[in-house]
C-alpha cells in the first residue's frame, strides 16, 4: 500500500508543480503569456494522455514524447520571455525553478511507475501460496473433506495474491490510480 500511496501522492505533486508554474506565468509580459498558457494546456493534455493510454505502451510512449517536446518549448519560451523588458525582475528567479520542478516530477513519476520489486519476490509469493495449499491439504488429508474449507482457502489465497499484484500495477487492474488523476483534470479546468 505504501507504493500505491506514493503513486497517488506523485500525481498530486505533479498537479501542484504544473499549477505553480502556470500561475507564475503572470510574471512575464502580457503579450507572451497567451502562447505559454496554450503550451501549458497542451502539455497537461499530453501528461494526462501518458497515463490514460496505458496499458497501450506505444501510445503512452508517444504521449510521453509529445510531453517532452512541449517541455522543451515551454522552457525555451519562458527563458526568452523572462529576459524581455516587460517581465518582472524576479521572473527568472521564480518561474524557471517552478518549470524545472514541473519537468523533474515527470522523471520521478516515470521511475515510480517502472520500478517494481524483483521478480524473485513475485515468484516467492506464488510459491508461498502453493506451499500453504500443500500444507493445508496435507493437514486435512486424514479427515473428511470439507469442500467449503477447500474452496474458502483457495479463494482467499488467490484473492490475496491478486490484490498484492493489482496494487503493484495501479494502472492495469481493478485497483486503479486513475481516479486520482482528477486533480490534473481539475487543473485543466482552471487553465481554460
Amino acid at each position: 500500500m505504501e507504493r500505491f500511496d506514493a503513486h497517488r501522492l506523485l500525481i498530486a505533486e505533479e498537479a501542484n508543480t504544473i499549477g505553480t508554474a502556470y500561475l507564475r506565468l503572470d510574471l512575464l509580459p502580457p503579450d507572451v503569456q497567451p502562447v505559454l498558457r496554450g503550451l501549458f494546456r497542451s502539455y497537461l493534455v499530453a501528461r494526462l494522455g501518458v497515463y490514460r493510454k496505458l496499458p497501450d505502451v506505444q501510445a503512452s510512449n508517444a504521449e510521453q514524447l509529445r510531453a517532452k517536446t512541449l517541455q522543451a518549448q515551454i522552457w525555451s519560451e519562458a527563458v526568452a520571455a523572462s529576459a524581455l523588458p516587460g517581465a518582472r525582475p524576479d521572473a527568472p528567479k521564480l518561474l524557471l525553478p517552478a518549470l524545472n520542478d514541473m519537468i523533474d516530477i515527470t522523471t520521478t513519476r516515470s521511475m515510480a511507475s517502472q520500478s517494481h520489486p524483483p521478480t524473485i519476490i513475485f515468484a516467492l509469493l506464488f510459491v508461498l501460496g502453493l506451499g500453504c495449499s500443500l500444507f493445508a491439504g496435507y493437514g486435512a488429508a486424514g479427515s473428511r473433506r470439507s469442500w467449503l474449507h477447500i474452496l474458502g482457502f483457495s479463494v482467499v489465497t488467490a484473492i490475496t495474491i491478486y490484490v498484492i499484484l493489482d496494487i503493484e500495477y495501479p494502472r492495469q487492474g481493478l485497483i486503479r490510480a486513475d481516479i486520482y488523476d482528477q486533480v490534473l483534470i481539475e487543473l485543466q479546468g482552471v487553465m481554460k
